[in-house]
């Protein structure tokens, strides 16, 4: 068979589909593409279009221009057709554009197309592109239609069987068969095979490989160096930038996380999901300012994305909310309306989902009440409580959110029956009652929650320098700002108790004992903290029998 006759019938084999909002770019390309010898081939002109088409056929080729007008653009289309699998592994996708910013590839490259086309395409660049392309696919389609099926030992045994008779695809197929161990949850396999490329060349894929199984195998250290050395060598790797976060995140090194995923989000500012992940650790960080910056980039790339969520808006107002309530901030106002606009756009852009008019009446309840508006707050409020009275069982992230609010406008016995009620309810969920002692413990805004953790930290670090005088005035001035809080009230106790032991002259410190344990009866027994309550009240009891 001659060259040209074997490319006519590579190309004639396959299912092609071009994305484009011009009509003559599209009618080109099908010229293009019959001249190359392709025969099936589907034109249309947007996003919508091509999901639809794509959901009920198969396509072997998707050529998609990224600017497609108003909507959603080849990025998104990219995005969807993976999160949907509606493109199988030997399918192959190019992005046509005229645009080469670095914003637009790195976006792009995220959801790793098969190659990039840049306009003008004549036939015999598009031809020696995808003949490269249909080369390889041809060769590795048993390897992917096995992992298509999900049938991964199979789809090993397959890389193993061509890896000595198939030189050309080395890389590819080790790759493969890493990654396949990895999914196996055969880690010694795994790194044997990142270890095996590592040592022969040094390769972005392999080293990310190898830390991936650190991480899985708790070698976190280690771990975390590799993926420093390889963002150090590779800035624009961005998979090093989640793979480090997320690392860092597991040693609990969260500031350090939240500093790697600011330095991914200028590399790669267009990818959804790193700037959610962003503003979560941000959030967990206490750095509400960035974490709202985040949400508002999360928010915006969800126009168009598969990704989008009404939990990104609630997110977001919930951040401007607590901004709000820094009433010293001459944003206080700005962010209280923002706020306000976000959940009003939340409820119009998700008003088939049950529950998102409740979530944002809980947001809006307290931002009004932060702002004096008490007269639209309680009517909102009593709005809340009925509806809550009424259904008990609504979901504990909603409830959750609801006592904050109930905090927030002074109702703190209706807060404090609510979680109790939820501890009762999902007394097996810890992780649950951990958000709620966190919450019974801080019900404040996130600056005097800091407030509070500074001045504990400093009552601590007194109390460990012998300094009982400052631990005692650090832990009550941090109770000033959480009365309630039950690890800080008991390290006052533990303080007073030493003092009085050091000087039994003045029965005062016992007396102030008495009320800080006082503040705390009724401690839930599946508290971290009840142990400890019961023996520093025993110890009290004793010294005061």
């Amino acid at each position: 068979m001659s060259e040209s006759s074997y490319r006519g019938d590579a190309f004639h084999k396959l299912t092609y589909l071009v994305i484009d909002d011009f009509e003559n770019f599209r009618l080109s390309m099908r010229q293009v593409l019959r001249a190359c010898g392709a025969d099936q081939i589907e034109l249309v002109r947007n996003a919508e279009q091509a999901i639809k088409y794509c959901t009920y056929n198969h396509v072997d080729v998707v050529l998609c221009d990224y600017n497609l007008g108003e909507g959603k653009n080849g990025q998104h289309v990219l995005e969807e057709l993976r999160h949907k699998n509606l493109l199988r592994r030997s399918s192959l996708f190019l992005m046509v554009t005229a645009e080469t910013s670095k914003q637009m590839v790195m976006g792009a490259r995220e959801h790793q197309p098969d190659g990039y086309l840049t306009k003008p395409i004549n036939r015999a660049l598009l031809e020696q592109r995808l003949i490269t392309l249909i080369d390889q696919r041809k060769a590795l389609l048993p390897i992917n239609r096995e992992i298509d099926r999900e049938n991964y030992p199979e789809a090993i045994s397959l890389c193993l069987q061509a890896l000595p008779r198939n030189p050309r695809h080395k890389t590819w197929l080790l790759k493969t068969l890493g990654d396949l161990y990895f999914r196996l949850g055969d880690l010694s396999h795994a790194a044997k095979v990142f270890d095996d490329v590592l040592q022969q060349r040094e390769l972005s894929w392999a080293r990310l490989g190898r830390s991936q199984v650190l991480l899985a195998n708790r070698s976190h250290d280690q771990a975390v160096a590799n993926l420093k050395q390889l963002i150090d060598t590779h800035p624009d790797y961005m998979e090093a930038y989640d793979l480090l976060a997320d690392g860092l995140r597991q040693q609990g090194k969260l500031s350090e996380a939240q500093r790697v995923l600011e330095q991914a989000t200028v590399q790669s500012p267009n990818a959804l999901l790193r700037q959610k992940q962003l503003a979560e650790v941000a959030e967990a960080n206490q750095d509400i300012d960035t974490a709202a910056d985040a949400w508002r980039r999360t928010v915006s790339l969800g126009t168009y994305s598969i990704h989008d969520s009404a939990d990104h808006y609630l997110a977001l107002g919930q951040s401007l909310s607590e901004l709000s309530e820094d009433q010293d901030s001459a944003q206080s106002v700005e962010h209280a309306t923002e706020a306000l606009e976000i959940l009003a756009s939340m409820e119009k852009r998700f008003a088939d989902q049950p529950t998102v008019g409740l979530r944002s009446r809980i947001v809006q309840c307290r931002v009004l009440f932060g702002q004096g508006q008490h007269r639209e707050a309680e009517a909102l409020q009593n709005s809340l409580k009925a509806e809550f009275d009424s259904n008990p069982l609504i979901d504990p992230d909603i409830s959750l959110d609801y006592a904050k609010t109930l905090f927030r406008i002074g109702s703190d016995g209706d807060a404090k029956d609510l979680l109790g009620r939820l501890a009762e309810q999902h007394s097996d969920e810890a992780e649950l009652l951990k958000r709620i002692e966190a919450l019974m413990d801080e019900p404040v805004g996130f600056r005097q929650k800091l407030k509070a953790r500074n001045l504990t930290r400093d009552g601590i670090k007194a109390f460990e320098a012998g300094d009982l005088a400052a631990a005692a005035a650090a832990f009550t001035e941090a109770l000033a700002v959480v009365p309630n809080h039950t690890s800080v009230n008991l390290n006052l106790v533990q303080v007073l108790l030493k003092i009085y032991e050091a000087d039994p002259t003045s029965r005062e410190p016992l007396e102030e004992c008495q009320a800080r344990l006082d503040r705390l009866q009724g401690l839930p027994q599946q508290h971290r903290q009840h142990r400890r309550y019961i023996a520093l009240s025993q110890k009290l009891k004793g010294l005061t029998a």
